[in-house]
């Protein structure tokens, strides 16, 4: 059933948003003081957390307050919230509720992350604030989108109930945006033939998983034409973004976002980087220390603080990624800084025998639906030649790791794989790369 005032509110500050890319840096630096005053007052005036957090700070500038961990957001979860009417477990009881109304509290979209850092997230907005990121996002994405010209879309992801990525597809199939909702763990066969049925105009995919359908639609047996293909939630490598063109031209727009504070930055078709949406959230590239660097250097980790967020305030909230800022602007004329490179969490797409001849491609996302939910505080899934390593982390409640053994094996057999033998292995620590990485999901082979 179609909310036409959310889908009203969506279209008004699609406009809105739409307008702000004319601004100069004058204009949305100014934007930027106002909106961060206000969330800081909004803030100090209803959260007992912030109260606390900032004390002695409320009139300090932003670069001077703390940082917020995902770990102190979720700890402090129904002091930090500005609606004392939500409690976490409330929150919790209605995500495991099978006959659970549309929206928490009747006003409230609820997010959750994984959890394969070692601290889970849950992340609610407001009618109000999810609009605003649906509509920047319809703003930005560089496709026309219109209530008059129908354009179909395809999003293969996560079709978990409460993953961002599930959410936004089925607020845009509320919006008479026709969407096909694909799981990035179905068979490959199945995708394609589905895919081909549906010919969309607008292709969301993770990265990983766009190379696999370019590969398809390079051998002939996918057969599409969309006029956009975003890509996100991995990092996006040359190689991956040569393979994607080799298939469908330059129609390859880069996304950065997460669950906790929406988008972040998004590609123009001057394909010079990713342009940070500056109007909607302040984020600061810092290094170990939380102090500043410069363009054209990688950070330790980003401090974002989203201004529509007013629910859950999240003001420097820690971003666990390498990021670089680029130190030219982009030839398009927009005000924003552009991202030129991120150094994400990485994890590859796993290659194993098929049953029936040939080989099969395994995405991360299956061994996400299968290891988020263990009470471990991380694990990582290692292909050797003969051998399946399942590294667990600091393991905090009742674990059998045979069952868990069987259960990838399982998940591997109906993908119509030749699975070789599986081994759990408990570890203090998940191993880093040299660079400081830790890889979910990689292959030794």
């Amino acid at each position: 059933m179609v909310d036409i005032r959310f889908m009203l509110n969506v279209i008004m500050k699609k406009r809105q948003f739409t307008s702000q890319d004319s601004w100069n840096r004058q204009q949305l630096e100014a934007h930027q003081k106002r909106m961060i005053h206000s969330l800081r007052q909004h803030a100090y005036e209803h959260s007992p957390f912030y109260q606390r957090f900032h004390a002695g700070f409320y009139d300090a500038p932003l670069d001077q307050l703390p940082a917020l961990t995902k770990a102190q957001m979720m700890e402090q979860f129904d002091s930090l919230v500005t609606d004392k009417a939500v409690h976490l477990a409330d929150i919790e009881k209605y995500m495991q509720d099978e006959e659970r109304s549309q929206s928490f509290l009747g006003r409230y979209v609820i997010n959750a992350t994984s959890g394969s850092s070692g601290h889970p997230a849950v992340v609610l907005w407001s009618k109000d604030e999810w609009a605003a990121i649906m509509g920047a996002a319809f703003a930005r994405t560089p496709m026309p989108f219109s209530l008059f010209h129908k354009r179909k879309m395809a999003q293969i992801a996560s079709t978990t109930t409460f993953h961002m990525s599930s959410q936004g597809g089925t607020s845009s199939q509320n919006l008479l945006l026709p969407t096909l909702l694909l799981a990035a763990t179905e068979p490959l066969e199945s995708m394609v033939g589905r895919l081909n049925d549906w010919q969309p105009d607008l292709l969301i995919v993770y990265a990983s998983m766009g190379r696999i359908l370019a590969d398809e639609q390079l051998t002939g047996r996918l057969k599409i034409a969309p006029q956009t293909v975003m890509v996100g939630s991995e990092v996006l490598t040359a190689e991956t973004r040569r393979r994607i063109e080799q298939a469908w031209g330059q129609r390859i727009f880069n996304n950065y976002a997460t669950t906790e504070v929406g988008g972040i930055a998004i590609e123009c078709d001057q394909h010079c980087g990713m342009h940070v949406m500056e109007d909607l959230l302040l984020v600061e590239n810092v290094d170990k220390n939380n102090q500043p660097v410069p363009p054209g250097v990688f950070g330790d980790r980003l401090l974002v603080t989203p201004f529509y967020k007013c629910t859950q305030p999240l003001i420097r909230y820690v971003v666990e990624d390498r990021v670089r800022f680029s130190s030219q602007p982009c030839p398009c004329g927009r005000p924003f800084r552009l991202i030129d490179a991120i150094e994400g969490r990485l994890q590859e797409v796993l290659t194993f025998p098929g049953a029936g001849g040939g080989e099969i491609s395994i995405h991360p996302l299956l061994f996400h639906n299968l290891l988020d939910t263990l009470p471990v505080s991380g694990w990582q899934v290692v292909q050797e030649t003969n051998r399946l390593h399942v590294l667990l982390a600091r393991v905090y409640g009742m674990l059998d790791d045979f069952q868990v053994e069987s259960q990838v094996e399982s998940a591997l057999m109906a993908q119509k794989a030749v699975v070789p033998p599986i081994q759990v292995q408990r570890v203090d620590t998940i191993p880093q790369t040299i660079a400081g990485k830790t890889p979910l999901v990689k292959s030794n082979i």
